[in-house]
Order: structure tokens, then sequence, then C-alpha cells
């Protein structure tokens, strides 16, 4: 079972092949602000480090946040057929002339991929602009679509994606088919951390739905 400190190591094996904070944030399945401090962190307990933490010691002062690790499903294609049907099931109850299934890169590009063939629709992917993202604001720089896959304009569509974290992801995406002339219908994840019940006026659905409960 992965802790803290596996995270602090994955983040840190991530940074040094070049992968920015966003994409960090994406591939470990947390909040940007994580990423962040995660990679801060394996900088200051590096070898040698003048901040390097006592040997065994706990890293302290991480932002609040669910580490999800799906794969166990994600390494095996029958294991995330499986669950891209269960999404297909969830997602077919919304609109009945959608023709359009659209994945969120990275991963929800492959589930999306299994809910398109279940629900026999076309495929477009969505690369969201916190792939850009290494420091400081992102607003001015907008993820975009392939056009490797199916167009957006004038088609009823499902948006897909792994993990929300946030719902910034979500809701930038969910604007964007807009804006490209298409309409969402749903939304579906296999874990929600924010128990978000829509985006931007439509409905998410999800597998999963986390629920911290604490004191205060």
């Amino acid at each position: 079972m992965k802790n803290v400190d596996d995270l602090i190591e994955d983040a840190a094996a991530l940074a040094e092949r070049g992968l920015s904070r966003g994409e960090i944030a994406d591939e470990l399945n947390v909040s940007r602000e994580t990423a962040s401090w995660l990679v801060e962190r394996a900088g200051a307990t590096a070898p040698g480090s003048a901040d390097a933490a006592p040997e065994g010691a706990e890293p302290t002062g991480g932002p609040s946040d669910i580490h999800v690790d799906w794969s166990a499903v994600g390494r095996d294609s029958t294991r995330l057929t499986h669950v891209g049907r269960a999404m297909a099931d969830l997602l077919a109850k919304e609109g009945q002339d959608v023709d359009l299934t659209v994945g969120i890169e990275k991963a929800g590009t492959p589930l999306a991929t299994t809910i398109a063939r279940e629900l026999d629709t076309d495929l477009a992917a969505y690369a969201p602009a916190k792939h850009q993202w290494n420091e400081g604001d992102i607003d001015d720089r907008g993820g975009g679509f392939s056009r490797n896959f199916a167009s957006i304009r004038d088609r009823e569509c499902y948006v897909v994606d792994d993990t929300v974290t946030s719902g910034t992801t979500l809701t930038e995406t969910v604007e964007a088919v807009i804006e490209e002339g298409g309409e969402p219908v749903a939304c579906g994840v296999i874990v929600d951390k924010q128990g978000l019940d829509e985006v931007a006026g439509v409905p998410v659905y999800s597998l999963i739905n986390v629920v911290g409960v604490g004191r205060e």
C-alpha cells in the first residue's frame, strides 16, 4: 500500500522525466497543489539537502487530499473494459441522441474508448490546460481537442475522466465542448472526490463517491 513517502518518490521520478506539475497531478490523481507539495518535499528530503528530514520522519504540513490508485484496473484491458461498461451503464440514462464520447487525456481517453464502443458513439479526446501548468496561473493557457479524433460541433456528447479532484478540469472540458459548438449531456468518472452533482449545469455520474469525515 502506498504512503506519502512513496508518493513523494513517484513525484520526484516524474519531475525528473520532465513532466509538468499539472501532468504529475494527473498521473498521481491528486490536486495541482498536492503535486507541487510532493515535488517540493522530494527536493527537501533528497540526500545531501540542507532541509533533509531525519530518517524515518513523516512528512508534515501537506495539503488535504486523497490519492486514488486505480492502476489495478488500468493495467488490465479486461478489467478496464468491465469498468468502462459500468460507466456506460451510468451514462446511458442521459440522452437519446448522443453520438460522441469525449475522453479527457490522459486517463479518461481509454475509458472513453470503452464507453464509446459500448454505447456505439464516436470518440473525441481533450487535452486539459493543466498539462501545461508548472507554476503560476494557467487561465491564459487553454487546452484543446485532438484533430486525430472526432469533431465536436453540433453533436450531443458524454464527457469522461477517471477522477474528479477539484472539478476544474471537468468544468474546463464541458465549457470547451460548448465553445466548440457541442452539447455535453452528462459526465462520467470512476471516482469523485468532491461529491459533485453537476458542473456547468451538466450532471456528473461516478462509480465511487469519496466523502471526507473528520472532526474540527
